[in-house]
């Protein structure tokens, strides 16, 4: 079978999870013998590409003067191109990106019809005139190449998906990583939720990483539940042993919270409990690693609670920094409000470090070796954190039994999984 699978970012290049459960799926399912064509809007050169096709959108020139690149422009419409959204920020920083950059009046069916269109392939205030050039993009791919199946995840690429259905007639299955409910809370964009809602709808079978995105595809988007089906997310296997001499290099424990500082996160019930733990233990240290519209609030809440000499922030990690980050921690801790899933628990289980996560998170449903709390309930998050910190037996016995249990949460089993949904959109 091949699939023509379209994504957003590709490792090392990416911003968050969803690069790295698109790496880790695509490698689980060429092992099963699954051809993939994997396209990016832009290919940097450096992408892992093992056993599959990458195909940057850049690298495509469109004769824009064919009827179906017309047509489909007609189609995109409802997009709002021009709408200056960039994602994950809250209305404080999105007012202070869009003043700086203003895209009002601006020619963009001009642009997204040029001959030769440069995708940045990040998340900047030009991100809806790339969907819709990438939809356009896929449309062309999609005429030149043959496959059984479309994949496309999130929903930056759902109109690709869409616009590759149509010109093929192929099956197409989305993938939901998270919703806009998981990144504004009820404070939804409505332009990114109708794109959300257009995808799951055309899409013959809906993918979602847990019950809980399940939950909000059936009851926030009206998707039938007979074809929307959960497929939870894995880690990739590591071996690192030269991470078993990385050196702290200060006496305390270190507390870690490393994801997006955002409001999907809880950065900021993080902080209060750290102020907490450090009220009845100030032999600790906690770190923050990421970036987002948050962090300054962050920053200036720690200096309000006088904990800065005992907080650090590293700014975003990638890579080796994300195991070298995990092998100096003692314990680390997911706040999430709401969050769709969760890989980085499992990165850090992998490293032998137990995790505190919230019951509000889709990874909650498949580890049984973590401590779970509400996000809300502060107290209850100090005191998970004060109780591995202080009592060895169960320090050592979440950060045994974690590994084992997180070793088998393989990206190989959810592709079978995976191969499943495509077998029922192929021959239903």
């Amino acid at each position: 079978m091949r699939v023509l699978m379209f994504g957003w970012e590709f490792p090392p290049h990416i911003t968050g999870g969803l690069g790295t459960a698109c790496f880790g799926l695509t490698k689980g399912l060429v092992k099963h013998g699954i051809e993939v064509i994997f396209v990016v809007p832009k290919a940097f050169g450096d992408e892992t590409k093992e056993g599959f096709r990458l195909v940057s959108a850049s690298d495509v020139v469109l004769d824009f003067h064919q009827q179906q690149y017309q047509e489909f422009w007609q189609k995109v419409q409802y997009m709002e191109i021009g709408s200056n959204l960039v994602p994950y920020l809250d209305p404080e920083e999105f007012e202070r990106i869009t003043t700086k950059e203003v895209l009002a009046g601006k020619d963009v069916s001009q642009t997204v019809f040029s001959r030769i269109y440069s995708f940045s392939g990040k998340y900047g205030p030009n991100l809806m005139e790339e969907v819709a050039r990438y939809a356009l993009v896929a449309s062309s791919i999609a005429m030149k190449n043959t496959f059984d199946v479309i994949h496309a995840h999130d929903w930056l690429t759902y109109p690709a998906g869409i616009a590759a259905k149509e010109v093929t007639g192929k099956p197409l299955v989305v993938h939901v990583h998270a919703t806009e409910f998981d990144r504004s809370g009820e404070h939804v964009n409505q332009n990114v939720y109708d794109i959300e809602r257009k995808g799951m709808t055309e899409a013959d079978l809906v993918i979602t990483v847990s019950n809980l995105t399940r939950q909000i595809v059936i009851e926030k988007y009206g998707i039938d539940p007979e074809k929307v089906i959960t497929v939870h997310n894995a880690v990739e296997p590591t071996d690192h042993p030269e991470m078993e001499g990385v050196q702290k290099h200060v006496k305390e424990k270190i507390v870690t919270f490393l994801g997006r500082v955002t409001y999907q996160k809880g950065p900021d019930y993080f902080v209060e409990a750290a102020y907490k733990v450090l009220q009845r233990d100030s032999n600790v240290r906690f770190v923050m690693a990421g970036s987002g519209d948050l962090l300054n609030r962050m920053i200036r809440r720690v200096a309000q609670l006088k904990i800065s000499t005992k907080f650090h922030f590293t700014g975003f990690l990638a890579g080796p920094e994300v195991d070298t980050m995990f092998a100096m921690s003692d314990v680390y801790v997911m706040p999430s409000v709401s969050e769709p899933f969760g890989i980085s628990p499992l990165e850090a289980m992998r490293s032998n470090v137990p995790v505190v996560i919230s019951k509000q998170s889709g990874v909650a449903e498949v580890l049984k070796h973590a401590l779970k709390v509400d996000f809300w309930d502060i107290d209850a998050l100090a005191d998970a954190i004060y109780g591995i910190l202080h009592y060895d037996a169960l320090r050592k016995m979440f950060g045994r039994y974690g590994k084992a249990e997180v070793d088998n949460l393989k990206w190989d089993n959810a592709a079978i999984n995976v191969i499943e949904v495509y077998n029922k959109a192929v021959y239903k």
